[in-house]
């Protein structure tokens, strides 16, 4: 069975490169040359699953929270998304005015005339994905603030319907009266009913459900469902030709399960995510046809119109490879100006945003939709950065965290973070003040403290903390009366009860027993909050390891940590994370090379010696920085130009040496990876922590504060 956890977005990426030259074949014809039957099948059949898959994409990736609720936490997100959409437009407009202007696109249009291109129609013949994607986008959210559960399904669902009658199926209604004129009323606006707001909406949607879903289904299930709804399309596609019905055909019946199955098909595929292919999957579609009019200007000038665009089969081929070399060159160009400046620094940590979302995902998913994430942020987001990773998660629509610390979570709230923001650990009663001043959520970490907190005199939101088992924070949750009294105080505003499983992370009867064990005692308290008027108060209990080991105990929040970062304490217990991709890599840089001759010592304390001649590579990086000591000569390694590099001699405050024999060509200014990829090789954070003796979680959550943090895509 392939469950929920096992779906990830590599197949998406990839098939994000197959729908553009889809697309390109929409607006080249390869088979005409051969076959008009073969051409139509390819061109209006197989390749209008393109466009809506494109949709679908956005639905899951950006609208998903959006529908069910989400959508004030979801802001954010959506915004972004539709700034970077609308800038993406307007630059495509601009870059095919001139192509415009040659082929008189616009020969006496006038303003209303280009207001209908610039928000139906697009400027160009390509360019209507763009608003379309806009205005489903705001109708989808303007309708989840009206709507709940399947009124918005319904609503995009008459909206197709609609549509179809003015597409595929526009015979059927064209003589008839009153209708046919409504219809031509609203081709007085947009030239066909996929440019509105008939089609979009309901892939935008498709997308949300297709990444909710959770069901038996495989990866061939999926594959035999689209090849069946493919057939039905097929049979649907040539019966409507026939019959010359169509006043377009971009919209079909079968064409709902086809995207579907075709979706979750790609979703259920084992492999690696691409941003790359992203990038220039957007640039393949947005350049085509500049390509297409180059193509046909260069076989002009040749003399070889006939073979390079008479031949159906040979044209579109040229404008898929000079479509590709282009695209190519311009994400090539986008990322040299994108480069981050911490990617100068001598030391630094790259961030994934593809792997944090994907993680964000397969956690939301592993959860009934009722229970919400609320990260931990604490040490500094485990090492990563705790305000770029939780703006970041900010805009993916997560409006929860939990903190270590008052002044923790005092630097989120300066810093622009929204949402609840919960303080897991003590706060001095000196420090109280922080805890109004930024809106902070303190724990109620026994009766004691609880009094300290009501006699502060200022109403202080609060989550009660229950001790079930660890003997840590928390009052005991034998103490019903104590409970009973904390609920019943003045000033604290409880929103929340928690307690922690300390055996969770345990793969055994004992650490399950006590796991069911803590569950129950947590249930009893919570009984007694409730009873002592305490009603309404969110519930949490799962960590990472609960999130994926014991799902039956959700509540309303999830308290995940390690895992959000794309692993989990041990290697051993990666079966649990299947899907989990990490976010961090640690990288330095080459600050010279050297040699040392044999019988030389190199570093502190003379702990290495070269038996022979070496080369060793000085990295900027030490254990100032958080590397373990204990990884001196020779017990670790790192890898520069794809080729391992033994650590030699004691690894100092703020530098390493490292032996580069045997890695060509490493010069002053090279990069090593420390905890990361560098070509065919890779060291993990779980490789760091068996060889310094440990967990991951602290080998990452040592890295120092002045490792400079940035986000990739």
């Amino acid at each position: 069975m392939k469950e929920e956890r096992g779906l990830k977005s590599g197949g998406l990426d990839y098939f994000k490169m197959v729908a553009a030259f889809l697309v390109v074949a929409i607006h080249t014809s390869p088979l005409t040359t051969f076959s008009v039957d073969a051409d139509f099948f390819w061109t209006r059949i197989l390749a209008r699953v393109a466009v809506p898959f494109f949709f679908m994409v956005t639905g899951q990736f950006v609208l998903s929270d959006a529908v069910g609720g989400g959508a004030g936490s979801q802001a954010g997100r959506i915004v972004g998304y539709l700034k970077k959409i609308a800038v993406l437009y307007g630059i495509s407009v601009v870059l095919y005015i001139p192509v415009g202007i040659y082929a008189e696109h616009y020969k006496e249009v006038g303003f209303g005339g280009i207001l209908r291109m610039l928000v139906f129609d697009g400027t160009f013949y390509h360019l209507w994905y763009f608003p379309a994607c806009i205005l489903g986008a705001l109708l989808i959210i303007l309708c989840s603030r009206v709507w709940k559960g399947n009124g918005i399904a319904a609503a995009a669902a008459i909206l197709y319907a609609f549509g179809l009658l003015g597409d595929s199926y526009y015979g059927l209604i064209s003589d008839v009266p009153f209708i046919s004129d409504v219809y031509e009323g609203f081709f007085s606006v947009f030239s066909y009913t996929r440019n509105g707001i008939f089609f979009a909406p309901l892939f935008l949607l498709l997308g949300v459900y297709a990444g909710r879903l959770n069901n038996d289904w495989d990866t061939k299930g999926y594959g035999i469902g689209f090849l069946v709804s493919l057939s039905l399309m097929t049979v649907e596609g040539f019966l409507l030709r026939s019959l010359e019905v169509q006043h377009h055909d971009s919209m079909y019946v079968c064409l709902i399960p086809c995207a579907f199955f075709l979706y979750r098909f790609l979703l259920s595929l084992d492999l690696k995510t691409r941003p790359r292919l992203r990038s220039v999957s957007t640039w393949i579609y947005v350049l085509h046809p500049l390509v297409i009019v180059l193509v046909r200007g260069v076989a002009k000038k040749l003399g070889q119109t006939g073979i390079m665009v008479d031949n159906s089969l040979i044209f579109y081929l040229l404008v898929c490879v000079g479509s590709f070399i282009a695209a190519e060159c311009v994400a090539w160009i986008l990322a040299r100006f994108q480069k981050k400046p911490f990617l100068c620094g001598r030391a630094w940590i790259e961030l994934s945003e593809s792997a944090l979302r994907q993680n964000v995902s397969l956690l939301q998913s592993r959860l009934p939709k009722e229970c919400r994430l609320m990260p931990a942020m604490k040490a500094d987001a485990y090492g990563h950065g705790m305000v770029p990773v939780a703006k970041k998660l900010n805009r993916m629509g997560i409006d929860a965290f939990c903190v270590a610390s008052a002044a923790e979570g005092a630097r989120l709230r300066s810093k622009g973070v929204k949402g609840e923001i919960l303080v897991l650990g003590y706060t001095h009663p000196m420090q109280f003040g922080l805890l109004s001043r930024y809106r902070l959520t303190q724990t109620v970490i026994d009766y004691e403290y609880a009094k300290r907190l009501n006699q502060y005199g200022k109403k202080l939101r609060v989550h009660v903390g229950v001790d079930t088992g660890m003997h840590r924070l928390g009052e005991p949750s034998r103490n019903r009366k104590a409970i009973h009294r904390i609920c019943r105080m003045r000033h604290l505003k409880i929103t929340g009860m928690y307690t922690h499983f300390s055996a969770s992370g345990l793969d055994s009867e004992e650490g399950e027993a006590f796991t069911h064990m803590q569950a129950k005692r947590f249930y009893q308290a919570a009984d007694v909050a409730k009873r002592s008027g305490c009603e309404g108060i969110k519930l949490h209990m799962q960590a990472s390891y609960g999130v994926f080991r014991y799902p039956e105990y959700a509540a309303d929040f999830a308290r995940v940590g390690i895992a959000l970062y794309g692993v989990l304490s041990s290697e051993e217990d990666l079966e649990d994370a299947e899907g989990l991709l990490p976010v961090l890599s640690l990288k330095a840089r080459v600050a010279a090379v050297k040699e040392a001759l044999a019988g030389e010592y190199v570093g502190y304390d003379l702990a290495y010696c070269a038996e022979r001649d070496r080369k060793v590579a000085v990295l900027s990086i030490g254990y100032g920085d958080g590397v373990p000591r204990s990884l001196s000569n020779g017990v670790g390694y790192v890898l520069i130009n794809g080729v391992k590099a033994p650590i030699v001699g004691n690894i100092c405050m703020d530098q390493m040496t490292v032996d580069v024999s045997e890695a060509p060509d490493v010069k002053a200014g090279d990069v090593a990876s420390l905890i990361g990829k560098s070509g065919e090789e890779e060291i993990t954070a779980y490789d760091y922590a068996r060889w310094a003796g440990t967990i991951t979680n602290e080998i990452l959550s040592r890295l120092g504060a002045r490792l400079e943090r940035g986000f990739l895509p």
